[in-house]
């Protein structure tokens, strides 16, 4: 008795070859997800920065304006020079005062958000932090010049309020004073800390909300008052959201070049040295050189952040 014939199987197409291949081998299928941003973060963001650093042995000829491509270091001892030195200290200086004053400013907002407020209350905080954020950096910080200028609201106001005394002595203290608030130290500080605010406030948020509310009320159990809780238990556990929110405040404040160009005196912060060397003076070597300053000091922040945990609370 013949068997019947059996029908031929048709073999896999490519699609299904690969499918499979893909289930099996999970890793290959993460390496084609992972290529596309690997490939740009090492070409373009690694590759601009080893360029940048090889920039930075290079010189300028003083003569022709030309640069020379002649391995040397000149341009890093240069960098040791008074005036340099100043601009790095005075940038740094600032970058810690903003981050300190908006870690102060944002933890109360942010526990008041993440433990206290509800509903429409709630919402309203959220867009009162974030509004900021969707209007144009220019136009807020020319809406801060109008504000601190000579003769503007707070001017007004200090008059109005009889504390013009208490401004003029502000404006006399050596090292943050000018003529007026939107020429001195102290106005680009002002500016700085709004600026960065809402870049402190969530991060602190985020960690007040992951912590358990049966941790808080264990501690209220165990016989802990308001503010025994407040700084045993909460502030400890909201140190990642505030390691994590200073990332964003230092490392802002201390590249940014626009803020002290247009509030504040004739004091140079390390991006407005670096804005210039390359703008003005054509100098990229020294500023290649110069732009590394804030790329060491932010990698010696980011290794204290993530000791502290930020990267937890990104």
């Amino acid at each position: 008795m013949n068997s019947a014939a059996l029908p031929a199987v048709a073999a896999p197409s490519l699609r299904r070859r690969s499918s499979d291949l893909l289930y099996r081998k999970p890793g290959l299928l993460l390496l084609l997800l992972l290529a596309p941003p690997l490939l740009w973060f090492g070409v373009i963001y690694l590759g601009s920065l080893f360029a940048l650093l090889a920039n930075a042995f290079f010189r300028l000829d003083d003569f022709t304006g030309q640069v020379v491509r002649e391995v040397g270091v000149s341009n890093f001892i240069a960098l040791v020079e008074p005036a340099n030195l100043d601009a790095a200290r005075r940038s740094i200086v600032m970058a810690i005062a903003v981050t300190l004053s908006c870690a102060l400013l944002a933890f109360p907002v942010a526990l008041l958000m993440a433990r206290h407020a509800r509903g429409a209350t709630k919402a309203l905080l959220y867009i009162a932090v974030m509004l900021p954020l969707w209007s144009s950096y220019l136009v807020r910080l020319y809406a801060w010049k109008l504000l601190l200028a000579k003769e503007g609201a707070i001017s007004w106001l200090a008059e109005a309020t009889r504390t013009t005394w208490l401004l003029d002595a502000l404006l006399a203290t050596p090292a943050i004073g000018g003529p007026s608030l939107s020429f001195s130290t102290l106005g680009t500080y002002i500016v700085f800390v709004y600026m960065w605010l809402p870049f402190m406030i969530l991060p602190v948020m985020a960690a007040l909300e992951r912590i358990p509310a049966s941790t808080l009320e264990a501690s209220g159990d165990l016989g802990a008052r308001p503010r025994t809780t407040l700084r045993h238990v909460i502030l400890p556990l909201a140190m990642p959201g505030i390691a994590a929110g200073s990332i964003f405040t230092f490392s802002l404040t201390l590249g940014d070049y626009i803020i002290p160009q247009v509030i504040g005196d004739s004091t140079q912060f390390i991006g407005q040295v670096v804005y210039r060397q390359q703008g003005v003076a054509g100098n990229i070597p020294f500023a290649a050189a110069f732009s590394l300053v804030p790329i060491l000091v932010i990698g010696i922040y980011l290794w204290l952040a993530k000791r502290q945990g930020a990267f937890d609370a990104v």
